[in-house]
C-alpha cells in the first residue's frame, strides 16, 4: 500500500471526525485513527522518497495538515472548535490529494536540500504553522464569544508556535551558512518568516501590557495570514532560494 492511499484513507477518517465533533458526540476516535494512518503514510512516503516528506508542494501540504492535527491534539483536543481545526487540516490534505500527478512525483533532492538540517528546520517550521493555525481558528471563535478560556488557548498556541518558529529561523540560518555561505540573505522566504515572527512577538508584547480582548484575536488572525503567505504566497509570487517548494 503506497502513501497516497493511506493519506486518502486518513482524509476519510478526518471527514468522519468532523461529522461527529458535535455536542453530545465524540469525534476523537476517528481523528486519532486518521492521524495514525496519516503518520504511517508519512513514514512510507519517507521510505519511498528516501528523504523527509516535505520537499515539494504535495508533501508540504500533507505534512502541514498533519502538523495542525498533532498540535490540536497536543494542546486542546476535546473542545468543540476542534471540529473546525480538523476541517482546516482536512482542506489542506484534500488540496494535496487533488494536485495533479506531476506534483506527487518523487524527484531527487536538489543539492541545497541534501542536508540533515532539512528535517530539523522544516519540521519545526511546520509545527509552528500548525500552532498558528490552531490560534487562528480559536481566535475566530473568540470574536464570536469572548471567553477567557478561549483567549488562553490562543495565547498558549501562539507561545508554542513563536518558540518553534524562532527555532526554525535559527536552524534555517545555520543551514543557509553551510549551503550558501551566509547566515542571512534577505531571501523572500526568510524575510516573510521574520515578518511573521515579529507579528507574533508584537502579539505577545501587547498581550503582556493588557491586550486580552478582540484586538489580540485580530492580531492572531493577521499573524496567521502572514504565516500562510510565508508558506504559500512567497513560493508562487516571490521566487527566491526557496522556490523549489
Amino acid at each position: 500500500m503506497n502513501s497516497h492511499i493511506l493519506f486518502t484513507i486518513a482524509l476519510a477518517f478526518y471527514g468522519t471526525s468532523i461529522l461527529f465533533y458535535l455536542p453530545g458526540r465524540q469525534g476523537r476516535p476517528p481523528l486519532l485513527t486518521g492521524l495514525i494512518i496519516h503518520s504511517v503514510g508519512l513514514v512510507i512516503r519517507t521510505i519511498e522518497a528516501d528523504h523527509p516528506p516535505f520537499t515539494n508542494l504535495y508533501e508540504s501540504l500533507v505534512f502541514f495538515s498533519w502538523s495542525i492535527l498533532f498540535i490540536c491534539l497536543f494542546i486542546e483536543p476535546k473542545r468543540i472548535f476542534s471540529r473546525f481545526v480538523v476541517g482546516l487540516a482536512f482542506l489542506f490534505l484534500l488540496s494535496a490529494l487533488s494536485l495533479g500527478p506531476k506534483y506527487k512525483e518523487i524527484t531527487p533532492l536538489v543539492p541545497a536540500l541534501q542536508s540533515y538540517w532539512l528535517f530539523f528546520h522544516v519540521a519545526v517550521c511546520f509545527l509552528a504553522y500548525g500552532s498558528f493555525a490552531l490560534s487562528f481558528v480559536v481566535s475566530l471563535f473568540y470574536l464570536l464569544k469572548e471567553e477567557a478560556s478561549l483567549e488562553k488557548i490562543v495565547y498558549r498556541s501562539i507561545v508554542i508556535g513563536f518558540v518553534l518558529l524562532a527555532l526554525g529561523i535559527i536552524t534555517g540560518a545555520v543551514w543557509a551558512h553551510y549551503a550558501w555561505g551566509a547566515y542571512w540573505s534577505w531571501d523572500p522566504k526568510e524575510t516573510w518568516a521574520l515578518i511573521t515572527w515579529l507579528i507574533y512577538a508584537s502579539y505577545l508584547h501587547l498581550r503582556a501590557i493588557g491586550w486580552r480582548d478582540k484586538r489580540s484575536a485580530w492580531l492572531a488572525i493577521i499573524g496567521f495570514s502572514a504565516c500562510l503567505f510565508t508558506y504559500l504566497g512567497v513560493n508562487f509570487l516571490l521566487p527566491g532560494l526557496h522556490s523549489y517548494m
